[in-house]
């Protein structure tokens, strides 16, 4: 049996993870810290299965993790803990810090403690590049980070690469573009838009609304990690882009149009509403995906429209997953403390 951690598994792309690696017949040891977006319904109906164990652990405690490592001796870990939102880390640095950086310092730290080979694939985001007015960033592009989140991956990243240089540990990294679809914590764009819609309040979307994203489903991000995990090039990182880039504001007109096809008539009342930028809010990311294209294989496979009707409806039909998540912790307006 094939047996991998998954750091971060109870949140959006980390259950979304763990459901592929079950499918593809993997052993999965989930270890998560169960912070506010790490959402049990997101692995509700996991327990049952023989080849998944879960821990509540935060990274940080290396020690327990050393004994897991020992216990299951995986092949592979992906590592996906962090904290994500960029509004609530300009509110509070210090909780991406302790997560993204010191987190991963303790993980870097368990792997070498272990002593025995082990593939790490560390996840990161396209928001290390900085805005991107033209072009899109590769894998040689230098780092900008803007805000505390980006700050905090980025350093993260620059100690993995150091860890493989100096210490010669088995890792590659992956930078990814904005995802969406099913179990993602209603504080991020797209669920908390759906969320509005649903219950007919209006659309806030930051500045002018021209802020660019580059969107892939969660889907497609998932066989990139389990590819990379497989293929990747010890030492090497890979950007995981779409090329699909859209402004905030298209994205709220599109899931709009998806509601009033699923007959939603009290979504004709919506109205998107622009209000006060996020401080040093980036203009534009961008990802060049050709490396992992001709290096790995891999493309994206669910086109936008297709990929958002079906993100729709799994809220729409998932509701309790709102109501399993506390109001006032994404209804409230965040990143405008300081």
């Amino acid at each position: 049996m094939k047996k991998v951690i998954v750091t971060g598994g109870s949140g959006f792309i980390g259950s979304n993870l763990v459901k592929l690696l079950l499918k593809k017949k993997y052993f999965v040891i989930n270890i998560d810290s169960l912070k506010y977006s790490a959402n049990p319904y997101n692995t509700k109906n996991l327990n049952k299965n023989k080849n998944y164990v879960f821990f509540k652990l935060d990274l940080n405690n290396k020690n327990q993790i050393i004994k897991i490592l020992k216990k299951y001796k995986p092949y592979g870990i992906f590592n996906l803990a962090a904290e994500t939102h960029v509004d609530r880390s300009i509110d509070n640095p210090f909780s991406f810090i302790h997560s993204n950086i010191l987190g991963t310092y303790n993980l870097l730290e368990s792997i070498l403690a272990y002593k025995k080979r082990i593939k790490l694939v560390h996840v990161s985001t396209d928001e290390v590049y900085g805005d991107v007015i033209k072009g899109r960033s590769d894998e040689k592009s230098q780092y900008n980070p803007s805000s505390p989140y980006s700050s905090s991956k980025a350093s993260a990243d620059h100690l993995v690469k150091s860890y493989i240089r100096t210490y010669k540990i088995s890792a590659v990294i992956s930078n990814c573009c904005n995802n969406y679809g099913p179990n993602q914590f209603p504080e991020k764009l797209i669920p908390k838009l759906i969320y509005n819609i649903i219950n007919n309040k209006p659309l806030p979307i930051y500045g002018k609304g021209k802020n660019s994203r580059e969107w892939m489903h969660v889907q497609d991000h998932c066989e990139a990690l389990l590819l990379i995990y497989l293929k990747g090039k010890l030492g090497e990182n890979y950007n995981v882009g779409s090329g699909m880039n859209l402004k905030n504001v298209d994205i709220a007109n599109k899931l709009l149009k998806i509601s009033r096809k699923n007959f939603l008539k009290k979504s004709k009342k919506v109205k998107i509403i622009f209000v006060k930028d996020r401080p040093g809010h980036d203009i534009r990311y961008a990802l060049n995906n050709k490396k992992i294209k001709e290096k790995l294989g891999w493309s994206p496979k669910i086109p936008l429209e297709k990929g958002l009707s079906q993100t729709f409806n799994w809220y729409l039909s998932n509701q309790k997953f709102f109501k399993s998540v506390s109001k006032k912790l994404y209804v409230n307006r965040l990143g405008l403390k300081k």
